[in-house]
């Protein structure tokens, strides 16, 4: 009886498990992408997912997400940036500010970066998370504390790739739940679009 009670203690936290990992709420879908978000068990702020299939190579996209040499894509709103350690396809250390619409203030943010890939499995992750201690914070800026970012990227053919990006960021400062939440979905459908638009349009002669 005591290990069956015990099977049942273990099936019942699985699956609990599996429904925490399954609360993704679809949004929309725009230009092939499919967009998600979900409101985490402490915060007000929802975390995001995009998805979707990109026509190319790995190699090609490996020339946008996960190079420390190309920020030339990367968002307009960012008006600092600075690399602060690297190793190429590995690790590195960055440090934004983020150019933010008044009444609020600029925010920043210094992160970490993890960069792996799998050969065997064609699968390659470029993971995301603050850094303390490293850079003074600046009177007038909101240090963002609370952030996460991964890219998961599979290849499925020669010219395939699937992938996802999700995140979650707590502004800080005033800025309130509700405003962030309109607007959150935007990051994925601009950052994925970006670089779909590069990777898949023709090589030029």
């Amino acid at each position: 009886m005591k290990s069956l009670r015990f099977v049942i203690i273990l099936n019942t936290l699985f699956l609990s498990a599996n429904l925490c990992a399954q609360d993704w709420n679809f949004i929309k879908e725009k230009n092939g992408i499919r967009i998600y978000t979900r409101t985490p068990e402490h915060s007000a702020f929802k975390s995001f997912k995009g998805e979707t299939v990109y026509h190319s190579t790995m190699a090609r996209l490996s020339q946008y997400i996960g190079n420390v040499k190309n920020f030339n894509w990367w968002d307009k709103n960012i008006r600092e940036l600075k690399m602060l350690e690297c190793e190429p396809g590995k690790h590195v250390k960055y440090y934004f500010v983020y150019k933010v619409p008044w009444p609020f203030n600029d925010r920043d943010l210094c992160v970490e970066v993890f960069i792996n890939y799998d050969s065997l499995k064609g699968e390659k992750t470029v993971s995301a998370k603050p850094l303390t201690g490293v850079v003074p914070e600046r009177k007038g800026i909101v240090r963002i504390k609370n952030y996460w970012q991964r890219w998961t990227l599979q290849t499925i053919n020669e010219n395939t790739v699937h992938a996802v990006l999700e995140g979650s960021v707590d502004p800080g400062g005033n800025v309130p739940a509700w405003l962030y939440n309109m607007v959150i979905t935007e990051t994925p459908l601009n950052v994925m679009g970006t670089i779909k638009s590069k990777v898949e349009k023709p090589d030029t002669p």
